[in-house]
Formats: structure tokens, sequence, C-alpha cells
């Protein structure tokens, strides 16, 4: 009869703490834009995202209940081209 052989095993369970900084200013006041993948998992993991324009929020409003930062849309105006 044979015995099994057992081998010990590691579990790693690495956590990274991240040191958000939000912008202040007008990310309260427009409505910016981001890569599309990076807005929906921000709004779902309430994450920070960075706007084209560089503004760093979290976003938790309705877009549409404010105007395009014209910095956001020059940049995408400049990339659609």
């Amino acid at each position: 009869m044979t015995t099994p052989v057992t081998t010990p095993s590691t579990t790693l369970d690495e956590r990274v703490a991240t040191d958000y900084r939000l912008d202040e200013g007008d990310h309260e006041r427009l409505s910016h834009y981001a890569p599309k993948d990076k807005l929906l998992q921000a709004m779902v993991e309430g994450t920070p995202v960075r706007a084209l324009c560089g503004k760093v929020w979290v976003p938790s409003r309705d877009p549409n209940r404010f105007p395009v930062c014209p910095e956001c849309r020059e940049i995408y105006e400049t990339l659609s081209e």
C-alpha cells in the first residue's frame, strides 16, 4: 500500500492600498470624457477615473445634467479626426 505524498502549499493574498488624490475644481460642474471601460469600472467600484483633460474624480452623477468640459471636448475631437 502506498502513502499519498502531500506537498505544502502557500497562498498569497496581495492587497494593494491605493491613495487616491482627487482633483479640486470644476469636476462637480462639468461632464468629462473618459475611456468607456475605465468609466464603467469606476462607476461600479466607486474608484476614481482620469478624464481626457486630466481631472481625476469619482463619477457619481448623471453627466447629462452638466455641460461638457471644453478641454475634454477639444481633446476628443482631435482624437476622432
